[in-house]
Parts: C-alpha cells; sequence; structure tokens
C-alpha cells in the first residue's frame, strides 16, 4: 500500500466531470425517448385541418382535397344553381338539414357559411361509396334539376347541398365537414370559427 496523500482537489474534479458526462448522456437519451411519444407526422396529418385556396376556383368548377382519410368537395356554385336548389325542396327528404348530425353552419338554406362556396365530405351516407358531380345533365336523374350528385353504387342521388332526395337508398344529406373562411380565398377544413 503506498503512503501518498490523496489528492481531495483531483478527486472531486473527477467527480464533477463523471457526473457531468453522465447528466449528458442521460439527457441525449432522454431527448429521443420523450419525442418518441409524440405523434408521428402521419397521425397528426391524418387528423390536422386541411388549408384550401379557393381563388383559382371558377363558378361550377368542383375540386377534392383529403381531410382526415376522407375526400372533401369544394364546389363554387353559380346563381342559377342556387336558385334551382329552392325549386326541388319538396322532392328532399331533409330538406332544412334538421337530422342531428348535421353542424349548425349547415342547417341554412344554402348549407354552407357561403351561399356561393359549398363544402361537404364527398361519400354517401348509404353505404360510403363517392358520387360523381354531374353539371349541367343531373335532369336525367332528376327531372328538372340542371345539377347534383349521383352515387353509382345504389342510386342515391343529392342536390347541389348535398341535400339526399327521396325514394333513395342514402339515410342522410351529405355531411358538412367543419370549416371556416381564414381569408375571402383560404378555407381552413377541420375546424370550426372560434372553435380551437
Amino acid at each position: 500500500m503506498s503512503n501518498a496523500p490523496v489528492d481531495n482537489g483531483r478527486r472531486r474534479f473527477l467527480t464533477i466531470a463523471t457526473s457531468v458526462v453522465g447528466g449528458v448522456g442521460a439527457a441525449g437519451a432522454a431527448v429521443p425517448f420523450i419525442a418518441s411519444w409524440n405523434p408521428s407526422e402521419r397521425a397528426k396529418s391524418a387528423g390536422a385541418p386541411v388549408e384550401v385556396d379557393i381563388s383559382k376556383l371558377e363558378p361550377g368548377q368542383l375540386i377534392r382535397v383529403e381531410w382526415r382519410g376522407k375526400p372533401v368537395w369544394v364546389v363554387s356554385r353559380t346563381p342559377k344553381m342556387l336558385e334551382q336548389m329552392k325549386e326541388h325542396e319538396g322532392q328532399l327528404r331533409d330538406p332544412q338539414s334538421q337530422e342531428p348530425q348535421q353542424l349548425e353552419s349547415s342547417t341554412n338554406d344554402y348549407r354552407s357559411l357561403r351561399p356561393e362556396i359549398f363544402v361537404a365530405v364527398g361519400i354517401c351516407t348509404h353505404l360510403g361509396c363517392s358520387p360523381g358531380f354531374f353539371q349541367g345533365n343531373f335532369s336525367e336523374k332528376v327531372e328538372g334539376t340542371d345539377d347534383g350528385f349521383y352515387c353509382p353504387c345504389h342510386g342515391s342521388k343529392f342536390d347541389m347541398a348535398g341535400r339526399v332526395f327521396q325514394s333513395v337508398p342514402a339515410p342522410l344529406n351529405l355531411e358538412v365537414p367543419p370549416y371556416t373562411f381564414l381569408d375571402e380565398t383560404t378555407i381552413l377544413v377541420g375546424e370550426e370559427k372560434g372553435v380551437a
């Protein structure tokens, strides 16, 4: 055994240095571990609101976007489309959108925040097929109505407000997703105004 004096300064330095290196290592291991608890980018985007630029949307045109894995339609309705919607209310199953699945913003005459812009989930309320948009030739499906949506799977028909016609398999109007206008040309699908 050595009888050399103990260097307490060196011992303190080594203890502090080891503690610092150990602390940095623990923090380095903890950061990725804790970050792994966060939802993935794919999971975030699946439920996240989607911005839609409607600046180039022409009257009578429909564009499709995806929100929560569902197709969402944004349609620029013409004045003629809006006028014709009033003419066939007697043929609709739920013309005032009183069914409980409807958002409050979808219970007005046009089922929209602005009459000329219609936003809906493009999935038939019968068995989940995606209806087609018939512009100018919908009268083949419903007499006296030029424009609407027709589901090819089982023949359900919807008007330009997504309201279902009577005597078809679909039990409900098309779903209107929560949405808001961020400005004149941008819609945020997936979030209602004033709702966090």
